[in-house]
């Protein structure tokens, strides 16, 4: 979903693994070629996210940074929050409470 800004809002739903992982990826990649690129990732519908999922959010925020850019993830469930917190994810990557607050930058949970 294309914003007035130009920032995009990538949209993730169900599991995130090892077999959908890739389709992320190749998401990320498309909407990472832009200079300085502003990515969201709406988390809100996924259910379950392995090491693959983790590692193509890293990748994508190291990336977006790299470009003079920045990616942020918002919305995430219950179980995802607590995985971010615990491999140590969310002081690298910023999560936010909702997708309207990741794209005007309230501030991170």
């Amino acid at each position: 979903m294309d914003q007035p800004d130009d920032s995009v809002v990538v949209v993730v739903r169900g599991n995130l693994d090892i077999d959908s992982a890739p389709v992320l990826t190749t998401a990320l990649d498309q909407v990472l070629n832009a200079p300085a690129p502003r990515v969201v990732v709406d988390l809100s519908g996924v259910e379950f996210c392995d090491s693959t999922g983790l590692s193509a959010f890293v990748v994508g925020h190291n990336r977006a940074v790299a470009l003079g850019g920045w990616l942020r993830l918002a919305a995430p469930g219950e179980f995802l929050s607590r995985l971010l917190d615990t491999v140590g994810l969310t002081p690298a990557v910023p999560v936010y409470g909702d997708v309207a607050d990741a794209l005007v930058d309230r501030g991170p949970y």
